[in-house]
């Protein structure tokens, strides 16, 4: 794991979904991270979807952005094309469902993408929530907790090298090589998100460098997590203090409906006290317009700096 961080670490979400760039336009995601890298944003981060359908109103974190036909790129190739632009910007995944790709090509795919970064990717994991990604991969959605450590146990040992075995009652294989192995001495960290739960506990304890908590997780939940979690980390003998977590910041209004980056940063002190060690941001929650994003950019980073002094 990394050394504990000393102060809070800024994260943009991009949108590599929905309609905040045209559907002709999408390479503009390359122009937004190269800005981003030179505003002095920590990383930036993308997630999920391999395809939609079914009921998407039991999104469990509002209302869902868009249709079951909205674009959704995919996040490791998306952030393959941003690597080739930028250089010193971290890459994440916040997140991705890994149990719906084979471990080793997940493997393969990730070590890839950290290589030709420079050891730059953070892989943020879940199990995602929608049942019928599952079902188009012919998956089972009720399997899905053992999917996920199934394939997070199956990379780990990938990411060695080799020559590689591996067992569980869904897969199996021995005597493998997967090169090249990933850029970060220490592998790729990741990211376990969700509730702080006796499941993802553990999860956490045996495989994470960070913890991605709920979007709708009051600054009290993430707390009780946090603690948890460092319970968990120092009885699994590992430092507490290493842990990162991920949080969000929620944009507020202003008495006059308009939004307002100011009051929304006054959120963070109570965020980094909860624990929050890295503070996303969701461009298109912040700046809906995308022909004003080098100008938000601008302002945010010293706004940021100046709010988490």
């Amino acid at each position: 794991m990394e050394a504990p961080v000393r102060h809070p670490r800024l994260t943009l979400g991009l949108p590599n979904f929905g309609e905040f760039l045209r559907a002709d336009d999408w390479r503009r995601l390359l122009d937004i991270a190269e800005a981003a890298e030179d505003a002095g944003v920590h990383a930036l981060s993308v997630v999920d979807h391999v395809v939609l359908g079914g009921d998407l109103d039991r999104y469990p974190y509002g209302s869902f952005p868009g249709g079951p036909d909205a674009p959704w790129l995919e996040p490791l190739t998306t952030l393959s094309a941003i690597a080739g632009r930028t250089s010193r910007i971290r890459l994440a995944t916040g997140i991705l469902i890994a149990p719906l790709r084979p471990a080793a090509l997940l493997a393969k795919t990730a070590a890839t993408l950290d290589v030709i970064s420079g050891g730059r990717l953070d892989l943020g994991v879940g199990t995602g929530w929608l049942a019928k990604e599952y079902e188009a991969l012919g998956l089972d959605f009720a399997e899905r907790g053992r999917l996920l450590d199934q394939t997070l146990t199956a990379c780990e040992a990938l990411w060695r090298g080799g020559p590689t075995a591996f067992a569980s009652p869904r897969l199996s294989f021995s005597d493998v090589y997967c090169h090249p192995v990933p850029a970060q001495p220490r592998g790729i960290p990741l990211w376990l998100s969700g509730k702080a739960n006796h499941r993802n506990v553990e999860r956490v304890a045996r495989f994470g460098s960070g913890w991605i908590p709920s979007p709708t997780a009051r600054p009290d939940e993430i707390a009780a997590g946090v603690e948890r979690l460092h319970t968990a980390l120092k009885e699994s003998g590992r430092d507490p203090a290493s842990l990162r977590v991920r949080v969000g910041l929620r944009p507020r209004r202003d008495s006059s409906g308009n939004l307002d980056l100011d009051l929304s940063l006054a959120a963070l002190p109570e965020l980094v006290r909860s624990g929050g060690t890295d503070v996303l941001v969701l461009l298109p929650a912040f700046c809906p317009d995308a022909a004003l994003t080098d100008q938000f950019l601008r302002r945010l980073v010293p706004a940021f700096r100046s709010a988490t002094a």
